[in-house]
C-alpha cells in the first residue's frame, strides 16, 4: 500500500491498530474504575465543576437564595391570602389565629414548600441548608407544624410592635400604620424563616468547628 506503511490483512496500518488498541483499552479502564470503586470512595468534585457537565437550557437563571426567597414568600403569601384573608372573622381570637395559621402553615412547608426546594435542586441535598427540618419524615411533619406556629407567632409580635411604636409616635390611637396582607405577611414570614435556619446554620458550624478543634 502506499507511503510505505506495513498493513495488516484488514487493510489498517500497525500505527492505526497501536492507536485503536490504545483508545479501547482506555475506556476499558474508565468502565472498569467505575464499576469496580467502592462505595464512599468515589472521587468529590467540586460545585463548579459537576456545574459543567450538567446541561443548560440557556436564558437568565436565577441565583439559588433568589429561588429560595421566591419559593418562601409565595408560600407565606399564599397562608395569609387563603387562611387570614378568606376565612376573616372566624378565626377568632389571636391565640386561635396563630395556632390555626401556624397548623396550617407547617403543613404548607412539609407536603409542598420542601418539597417545592427540593425539586429546584441540582442535587440531592443541595438545598438542605435552607430548610429547618430537611428530612423526610413522620417526626418532621410534626416539627414543622410546631416551628411554623413559632414563625407565624413571631410575625404577630412583629406587627404588633410596629403598629405600637407607630401609635405612641404620632398620638393617634385609632389608626395602625400595618394591617395583615399577603406581600407584607409574606416577606415577614420569609425573613423570620430565613433568619431562624441562618442561625441553625451557624450554630452547627459552630458545633462542627468545636468537634474538630477537641
Amino acid at each position: 500500500m502506499a507511503f510505505g506503511k506495513k498493513n495488516n490483512k484488514a487493510g489498517y496500518s500497525e500505527d492505526e491498530k497501536k492507536s485503536a488498541a490504545g483508545y479501547y483499552e482506555l475506556k476499558t479502564k474508565a468502565v472498569n474504575d467505575l464499576i469496580e470503586a467502592e462505595e464512599g470512595k468515589a472521587p468529590e468534585y467540586s460545585k463548579e465543576e459537576l456545574n459543567k457537565y450538567r446541561s443548560r437550557r440557556g436564558g437568565f437563571h436565577l441565583p439559588d437564595v433568589l429561588k429560595i426567597i421566591l419559593i418562601k414568600f409565595w408560600f407565606a403569601a399564599m397562608i395569609c391570602f387563603f387562611f387570614i384573608w378568606g376565612l376573616g372573622g372566624r378565626l377568632g381570637g389571636m391565640i386561635d389565629t396563630i395556632l390555626i395559621v401556624g397548623a396550617a402553615f407547617g403543613i404548607v412547608t412539609d407536603l409542598l414548600e420542601n418539597n417545592a426546594i427540593r425539586f429546584f435542586a441540582k442535587t440531592e441535598g443541595e438545598y438542605d441548608k435552607w430548610m429547618m427540618f430537611p428530612r423526610k419524615r413522620y417526626v418532621s411533619f410534626i416539627l414543622n407544624i410546631i416551628y411554623s406556629i413559632l414563625v407565624i407567632f413571631i410575625v404577630y409580635m412583629l406587627y404588633n410592635a410596629i403598629n405600637l411604636v407607630y401609635i405612641k409616635l404620632s398620638g393617634n390611637q385609632d389608626q395602625i400604620l400595618l394591617g395583615v396582607e399577603p406581600i407584607l405577611f409574606g416577606l415577614f414570614c420569609m425573613g423570620i424563616d430565613m433568619a431562624l435556619v441562618g442561625m441553625r446554620n451557624l450554630f452547627k458550624k459552630i458545633l462542627a468547628d468545636a468537634k474538630r478543634s477537641a
